[in-house]
């Protein structure tokens, strides 16, 4: 064989050659028992507490995932700020959907037919005047509702302000409605689809699962003991699962109640799942908590709300609005995970080659060496040198 293919050869060895440890058996029986008593030791330190509790025979990868959610539902409000007025989807939902995180309109404070003009500021300590005098014109203060235009006017009959460029009339929202608006909010649905992937692994799932079909779809609804694959949920019953109840924040004057102040809900999707035996064995468990505070003694600037307006035109050209200080629920759907997987490829290539080739006699003989078949084949090779001379 020339030197360039002896090379080849030796490089292809070393590559590919599988390599396993080597088993010297030592008949002893006080060694045999001091190894039985520390593999013993090793054995319940492994089952037990590595394998059972911290289960370090598997390999882990984190979940990779994405959101999106469709709200369905409807309300009708009537009161003395607003006409008569039927709500879907568009208007009480806030942004528009397909983010990790939804709003719900439960309460509000209107002010309709804002027009751009001059009017007096809402009284407070900085904006209250007695003359021109102390106000200054073109003075912007970020929490007020406006630019002075450095005239004191009648607020009421009582009170005097600085005048203010601005959206007028302002909007008064020391008052907020005692009930919830949109009490008809606590029966809106929410569907959601979440896809994930485990990368390593290549592993991908859907919360909407195998079975799922359009039509039990369309009629299905999530319970936690009849129905947990359903992904419709029923805003009443996040709620309720989340430790806070619609009614009771209808009938107690209460500042914490989320329906009337707001606040913010997690929808919480595990997708930790354990591959040990049956890959198809990894579904989403669903929970759901509040995640604000409703501290008793730290209750400053409670709940959730943000302002947003609806423009208009009148028939002359001018630019209305109708200002809305909407406060509600946000949910903020939270998706987190691991995928544990079994790794015994030594161990399972061992028990293959021992057990399942054609060769494996010799690659047992190979594996294990035993020292009393050693000594007597040492003994009998020694006879016969010794018979020889």
């Amino acid at each position: 064989m020339s030197k360039p293919a002896g090379f080849s050869q030796r490089c292809l060895h070393y590559a590919f050659d599988y390599q396993t440890p080597k088993t010297l058996v030592i008949p002893d029986i006080g060694v045999g028992c001091v190894f039985r008593f520390g593999q013993l030791l090793v054995l319940l330190y492994v089952v037990g507490y590595v394998c059972v509790v911290r289960k370090a025979y598997q390999e882990t990868d984190s979940v990779i995932s994405s959101v999106t959610t469709k709200v369905k539902g409807f309300a009708f409000t009537n009161t003395t700020d607003m006409d008569p007025r039927f709500w879907d989807v568009a208007d009480y939902v806030i942004p528009s959907q397909g983010d990790n995180s939804f709003f719900v309109i439960t309460n509000m404070v209107v002010t309709p037919n804002q027009t751009q003009s001059r009017c007096p500021e809402v009284p407070n300590p900085s904006t209250t005047c007695m003359d021109d005098c102390d106000c200054i014109e073109g003075h912007s203060d970020p929490r007020g509702n406006g630019i002075q235009t450095g005239l004191c006017e009648n607020y009421s009959t009582t009170a005097k302000t600085c005048e203010v460029l601005s959206w007028c009339p302002l909007e008064i929202d020391t008052k907020l409605p005692e009930h919830a608006l949109l009490a008809s909010a606590e029966n809106f649905t929410v569907l959601i689809k979440n896809s994930i992937t485990y990368p390593k692994f290549n592993v991908h799932r859907r919360n909407i699962l195998p079975h799922i079909n359009s039509s039990y779809l369309k009629r299905c609804e999530f319970n936690r003991a009849t129905d947990p694959d359903c992904p419709i949920f029923r805003l009443k019953n996040i709620v309720s699962e989340a430790g806070e109840d619609f009614k009771t924040c209808w009938i107690m004057d209460d500042l914490y109640c989320m329906f009337l102040k707001g606040g913010v809900l997690g929808i919480i999707i595990d997708w930790s799942c354990d591959l040990d035996w049956w890959a198809g064995k990894c579904y989403p468990k669903y929970s759901f908590r509040r995640l604000d505070s409703k501290h008793p003694v730290n209750n400053v600037a409670p709940g959730y709300n943000f302002r947003f307006a609806k423009y208009y035109k009148t028939q002359d050209g001018e630019e209305t609005r109708t200002l809305i200080k909407a406060y509600g629920i946000r949910f903020d759907v939270i998706v987190f995970g691991t995928l544990n997987v079994v790794l015994f490829i030594p161990v399972v290539t061992d028990w293959f080659m021992l057990t399942c080739m054609r060769k494996r006699d010799r690659y047992r003989k190979q594996k294990v060496t035993n020292l009393n078949e050693d000594a007597e084949t040492e003994s009998v090779s020694a006879g016969t040198s010794y018979g020889t001379h």
